[in-house]
């Protein structure tokens, strides 16, 4: 038995039609794909380290459905987000100063630039091996692969840039999931948009409060010179 073979065994019962939504035949794992993910982006634009956890049973979820649509790209990078969510949740509680909860910043001008000049040949190489897989939209597929794993990595980091990484992924993804049935799905990333664009708002306000009471902290407010507190200065990757 190939490993395609007993892949599909497990996840059959998660392939079950639950109900009709226009041309989209809703399975189990679409159904709780959609409840888990929208819990888990809010869960990051409230900056809750929870969203992990609950990314890894939406990770598990999306694998079964994207494996069955042949969406291999989507498939297999979910098994990628299961090894970044485990470091995100580590990172976020421990990476910190002196191994405290990390906390919102921004990314450094170097680290957008390698995300940015990888996208290429990350995107073209996923293209080639996806069209001899048959993959069913190669290049695109490729492309939101692409974008999602430098977004998650800046999720990992807590770097307010990495909702504009998922907002150009959904972009991508709204109308590639429409345009191969998954109805529901395609309903769950216009609302993943919508949460991305919150996100950055929220993310970006707490940025900016931290910075703050940092530079209170050096001397400029009630802290006094010398006085950290719990606040993280770095707010560069």
């Amino acid at each position: 038995m190939t490993v395609p073979d007993m892949l599909g065994g497990l996840i059959a019962p998660l392939n079950q039609q639950v109900f009709q939504l226009g041309q989209d035949a809703v399975t189990w794992s679409e159904l709780l794909g959609f409840a888990t993910g929208a819990v888990c982006v809010w869960l990051c634009v409230r900056t809750s380290v929870w969203n992990f956890p609950v990314g890894i049973a939406n990770n598990l979820f999306f694998l079964a459905l994207f494996w069955s649509a042949r969406l291999y790209a989507d498939a297999s990078l979910q098994v990628v987000y299961l090894v970044l969510a485990a470091h995100g949740w580590l990172f976020w509680l421990r990476g910190g100063e002196r191994r405290s909860r990390r906390r919102v910043g921004h990314a450094s001008g170097t680290t957008l630039l390698v995300l940015l000049a990888l996208l290429v040949p990350v995107t073209w190489g996923l293209t080639v091996l996806l069209t001899r897989a048959h993959d069913v939209a190669p290049f695109w597929d490729a492309l939101t692969t692409a974008l999602s794993l430098a977004a998650q990595w800046l999720l990992n980091t807590k770097r307010i840039e990495n909702w504009y990484f998922w907002i150009a992924a959904d972009l991508v993804y709204i109308p590639l999931y429409f345009s191969k049935g998954l109805d529901l799905t395609g309903i769950v990333y216009v609302l993943f948009l919508g949460l991305c664009l919150l996100g950055w708002r929220s993310w970006r306000g707490e940025s900016t409060a931290a910075r703050s009471v940092a530079e209170a902290g050096d001397g400029t407010g009630t802290g006094g010179p010398g006085d950290t507190g719990a606040t993280d200065r770095t707010v560069t990757a």
